[in-house]
């Protein structure tokens, strides 16, 4: 086998599945539905097979993973369109708990035993049906919980405590690096910066900075770099 050609021809697949995966959109990352599941695993394996098979030519897998990818842009293009045909490519969300009550009908359905329910519940933070009033097993898998009223936490509307609108920290050193855009969204420049980190930190050093930002209320988040790295 031609190292060469091998190299080349994984660098070309790399890009190309990148620029095809990015095309199909964030939702191909973000929601892995049954239909997509199955096209993201036949896209891998048709890759695989023109890496494997160097004797064939690279058209034989770029021909169907284009047809793929045109399906599914089809797909989700008409799936944007209809209802009923969403709810055939991506399924329908399934009530697990309703009303703090177990649907066992529904979970035999689904295949989902207990243990599957409460690995989720945990995961959400639950760590007792008792305190589940809904709970929606969504068509990607995940499970969406909605407490029982009892259980949810007081915020500041309930208490009438006026609340400020969060905004991102602002990130001014990353990897050692100064970002001069947080710098400029402050309205403030290095020299500024070396002397509040030489006042918080005990350093004026950017390269012995890893990670530094400041939030709306003023509190800095300082981590310096580890000296054995």
């Amino acid at each position: 086998m031609d190292i060469g050609i091998l190299v080349l021809r994984t660098v070309f697949i790399y890009f190309f599945i990148m620029v095809i995966m990015r095309i199909m959109g964030k939702r191909e990352i973000g929601k892995l539905s049954i239909f997509d599941l199955v096209v993201s695993i036949m896209i891998a394996e048709l890759a695989v097979i023109s890496l494997e098979s160097t004797m064939i030519p690279m058209f034989h897998s770029l021909v169907p993973i284009i047809v793929l990818f045109i399906i599914q842009i089809t797909m989700s293009y008409i799936s944007l369109k209809s209802q009923k045909i969403r709810d055939i490519v991506d399924g329908k969300p399934s009530i697990i708990v309703e009303h703090g009550k177990l649907k066992e009908s529904e979970m035999k359905k689904q295949r989902y035993n207990l243990d599957d329910l409460l690995l989720q519940l945990r995961e959400n933070k639950i760590h007792s049906l008792s305190q589940v009033e809904f709970a929606i097993l969504e068509p990607s898998g995940k499970l969406t919980v909605f407490p029982k009223e009892e259980e949810l936490n007081v915020t500041k509307k309930d208490l009438n405590i006026p609340a400020k609108r969060f905004e991102l920290p602002v990130i001014l050193i990353k990897d050692q690096d100064v970002l001069e855009e947080g710098l400029k969204q402050l309205g403030k420049n290095r020299f500024w910066l070396k002397a509040e980190l030489k006042k918080r930190a005990g350093t004026s050093d950017f390269k012995k900075i890893l990670f530094c930002s400041i939030d709306s209320t003023g509190e800095w988040f300082i981590e310096l770099k580890d000296p054995l790295k």
